[in-house]
């Protein structure tokens, strides 16, 4: 097929589903696949979340990894079904649409776009240990990673320098975003192997034993399981990877601007999440393996930088600067996802402020207003970061913690978030599959297809039980994750928000005069 009958085809399918080619279709395969893969962050994700993993789950942490990824894979397909059959901005908020119905779809939108701007926050937070120990190294600064201000003002300064990246067009994001995919190769594998040949302090065996995290005694953090692994430090120590094994979906939310998106898209998700899912392990061993003897508790204190320390100063600094640009590339992915689902919902007049949302850039083809709601609402999520009494406060029937990780809040927002807007797509797969969709597109499951969605939606609905269930604060769950009813209260505000202004806009009835019935 040659690209003109290529672009002709991707033309024609936008038209088919009422919309006309705005935005640029200049992205590859590769380039699609590369913003899912920054999004997705393989070192984001291990670099903000190891102690956690590790703290909560010992070695064995690692082999919850597989299972998160073998599970997401379902998700995955499903997606990539759905992607086939409607390449359109905004992904899963078109999925819902088309499969349910216009309200439907408008919830989906709304939850998917805030956990994609959370996303932004706790990916933009992650870098600020390494910015700041970077800083004092080279610079000799003084500048303390754990304060909140000092946390502001990098995030701050990150998130509009990913904004005017974005901006400027599809093709820079994309080459941003391929330059991640290069970074997290060096920053996986290459960490793993420089650790090897300075020699490991552990053999394989090693990822196959707690360390007797499942005990209060034992548990660097005093956490205490009760002496039960499975069912209780596992449960924690999962969430370090699945905060790792979305961003695949990414792919989806720019298909209007990448070539042949009904079948690109569907293997760039695939792609990434299988590739994440190699890259990761393979980091995660090589830093298991490279514990000291004296046990995991240093690598609590001090972090993946403590394991590097053993390399020379200029080998550290060169992956202290690996890992920069991977959370920068991850977070310039995540708010370019974000932005197109805010022009998705625009488009469709289903926000506020849509006509001047929907706008294109007549230069750079990108949607600039869009982008910039993309830069606003991370910095509301950031806010939430300077309320940290120093002492627990009691609100209604819960305690508000005191001295809130900014990072693992933000995190936690967005993994409910982007859990709960899974859930609800793949169930809307399943409600279309029971009134009689057959999947038309470039890629299908086939017979496979009704299982395959079950499966995706059961890990779906547990594993955003496990997230947002309410612990006690000196819970591992609760201590150091969701911190108690604050991420499920969080959550709930955002629906209920959305619950409001929808009953009263009703922004359906828009949506629906967009929607064409098949």
């Amino acid at each position: 097929m040659s690209t003109n009958d290529t672009g002709t085809h991707d033309s024609d399918r936008l038209a088919a589903l009422g919309y006309k080619q705005e935005l640029s279709r200049v992205l590859s395969l590769f380039d699609n696949f590369s913003v899912a893969f920054a999004y997705l962050s393989p070192m984001v994700g291990i670099y903000s979340l190891y102690t956690l993993g590790l703290g909560m789950g010992g070695p064995r942490y690692i082999w919850t990894m597989p299972v998160v990824v073998g599970l997401m894979m379902l998700v995955a397909l499903v997606f990539g079904e759905l992607a086939s059959e409607y390449p359109l901005s905004g992904a899963l908020y078109q999925y819902g649409k088309y499969n349910v119905g216009a309200r439907y779809g408008w919830f989906v939108g709304w939850i998917y776009g805030f956990a994609l701007l959370a996303t932004v926050a706790s990916v933009d937070s992650g870098i600020v240990g390494y910015v700041t120990s970077l800083s004092n190294i080279w610079f000799s600064t003084h500048l303390d990673p754990a304060n909140h201000l000092t946390i502001f003002a990098i995030v701050a300064v990150i998130i509009v320098l990913s904004a005017i990246l974005n901006s400027v067009g599809a093709k820079i994001m994309g080459r941003v975003a391929g330059l991640g995919v290069y970074v997290e190769t060096i920053g996986t594998f290459g960490v793993a192997i420089a650790l090897a040949i300075h020699g490991f302090n552990h053999g394989f065996g090693y990822t196959f034993t707690t360390q007797g995290v499942q005990n209060a005694a034992t548990n660097p953090f005093a956490v205490n399981f009760g002496g039960h692994w499975l069912t209780g430090a596992a449960l924690v120590a999962v969430l370090a990877n699945v905060y790792i094994f979305y961003g695949f979906e990414s792919a989806g939310d720019i298909a209007e601007e990448t070539k042949e998106a009904g079948r690109q898209v569907p293997r760039a998700m695939r792609n990434a999440l299988l590739y994440g899912g190699i890259a990761s392990f393979v980091l995660v061993l090589g830093l298991l393996l490279a514990t000291p003897k004296s046990g995991i508790g240093s690598v609590i204190t001090g972090g993946i930088p403590s394991l590097l320390a053993v390399l020379p100063s200029w080998l550290q600094d060169f992956f202290l600067v690996m890992v920069i640009i991977a959370f920068f590339s991850c977070g310039t992915a995540v708010q370019g996802a974000g932005a197109r689902v805010a022009f998705g919902l625009a488009r469709d007049g289903a926000v506020p402020f849509a006509e001047k949302l929907r706008k294109v850039h007549p230069k750079h083809k990108t949607p600039v207003n869009a982008i910039i709601v993309g830069t606003i609402v991370p910095f509301a999520f950031l806010l939430l970061v300077l309320v940290n009494p120093s002492h627990n406060v009691h609100i209604l029937w819960f305690e508000y913690p005191a001295h809130v990780n900014a990072l693992y809040a933000l995190v936690s927002f967005g993994v409910s978030g982007i859990y709960l807007s899974f859930l609800l797509t793949v169930v809307g797969a399943l409600i279309a599959r029971s009134r009689g969709w057959v999947p038309s597109g470039s890629f299908t499951l086939g017979k496979w297809g009704m299982p395959v969605t079950v499966g995706g939606a059961l890990y779906l609905f547990i594993m955003l039980l496990n997230v947002v269930w309410p612990s006690s604060l000196s819970s591992g769950r609760g201590g150091f994750f969701n911190y108690g009813w604050v991420t499920l209260l969080v959550m709930l505000i955002i629906v209920i928000v959305g619950a409001l202004y929808e009953g009263f806009a009703r922004p359906d009835k828009n949506i629906a005069r967009h929607r064409i019935e098949e």
